[in-house]
Formats: structure tokens, C-alpha cells, sequence
């Protein structure tokens, strides 16, 4: 069953998925009109899942469950992945399919807008200034909805990126 982001409760588990480059209104018209269809129809071996999903910031598409209406299972997870995986061939461009599982950093830049840095570009962005203890970068890996709403956007310095600047002041 599909339901309003903000109507599934705190402990709701997320799933933060991370497009490869910005998706246009009409990309992200395209993802609501196919997952919220979809997730209405959301199961767990047989149980009605209580989900809900939203775009932010035309980059991420955030996928919620009330784990306390009904679990996940392994199977059902995987189907998500598959309707995203589909939605990006679907929405995908002459230069490819968007891939929603994109490893990159995202950041916060200064208009607003989201930029990333590929991975094994992180070390030259720090070196560079491009990205630093006070950039703020995406969360990913966010559990939970009140995780997501309360670390969300955090401080470059305070996540996993810190290590790229420990390594340029050594």
C-alpha cells in the first residue's frame, strides 16, 4: 500500500538511491507515476507493504517501509531494485540508462544544486579545495526515516569522506 512520505512513521526503514547525473522534471514525473503504482503493489510473501518514496533534489529517490506494518524480505527488496533499475533504462538518455546505484559523493554546492565527485576523484577534490571538511555532502547511508530527516545532509568532515582530508594534511 502506497502511502504519503510523511505519514510513515520515524522507525520506517529507508533506502537512498543516488542517480548518476541530475533527472529532469519529466524524469522524475516519470519516477513517481511509476513507483507509486508499483509500491502499491508491494509485497512481502503475500503481506501488503506500507511504502512510500519521494524525489529530492531531482538526484535521489528515497523508498520508505513501515517495518512495524510489515516486514521486507529479501525478495521484495529485490524487486525494488528492479523497478528502479527499470525506471532508469526507461528514463534513460541516448547516452545511457540513469543508474540509481551510483557510488559517487554527492555534495551541496553553493547554488543549491547537487554536484559529485566519482570516487577515485575524492582525493583530488580535497587536495584541490573542491570539496572540504565543511562541504556538504549526502547520506546515503541513512537507515531509517528519523536518521534520514536528522543526518540527511551532513558535514563532509563528519562522514566517511574525512579520511580524504587526513591524508592530504599527513
Amino acid at each position: 500500500m502506497y502511502v504519503d512520505f510523511d505519514k510513515l512513521p520515524d522507525t520506517a526503514r529507508v533506502w537512498v538511491y543516488q542517480a548518476n547525473r541530475p533527472l529532469t522534471d519529466g524524469d522524475v514525473k516519470t519516477i513517481q507515476e511509476t513507483l507509486q503504482p508499483a509500491l502499491s503493489q508491494w509485497a512481502a510473501h503475500g503481506q501488503p507493504l506500507l511504502a512510500s518514496a519521494q524525489v529530492i533534489k531531482n538526484r535521489f529517490v528515497v523508498v520508505g517501509v513501515d517495518e512495524g506494518y510489515a516486514l521486507p524480505s529479501g525478495c521484495s527488496i529485490d524487486a525494488s531494485v528492479r523497478i528502479l533499475q527499470d525506471i532508469g533504462r526507461q528514463i534513460g538518455r541516448s547516452d545511457g540508462p540513469i543508474d540509481f546505484f551510483d557510488r559517487s559523493v554527492a555534495v551541496l554546492v553553493t547554488d543549491g544544486s547537487v554536484q559529485s565527485f566519482a570516487l577515485p576523484m575524492i582525493r583530488e577534490a580535497a587536495t584541490n579545495g573542491s570539496l572540504t571538511p565543511d562541504t556538504t555532502v549526502f547520506n546515503t547511508l541513512v537507515k531509517t526515516k528519523a536518521e534520514f530527516l536528522a543526518n540527511w545532509q551532513i558535514r563532509a568532515g563528519d562522514s566517511w569522506v574525512k579520511r580524504y582530508f587526513k591524508s592530504i594534511t599527513a
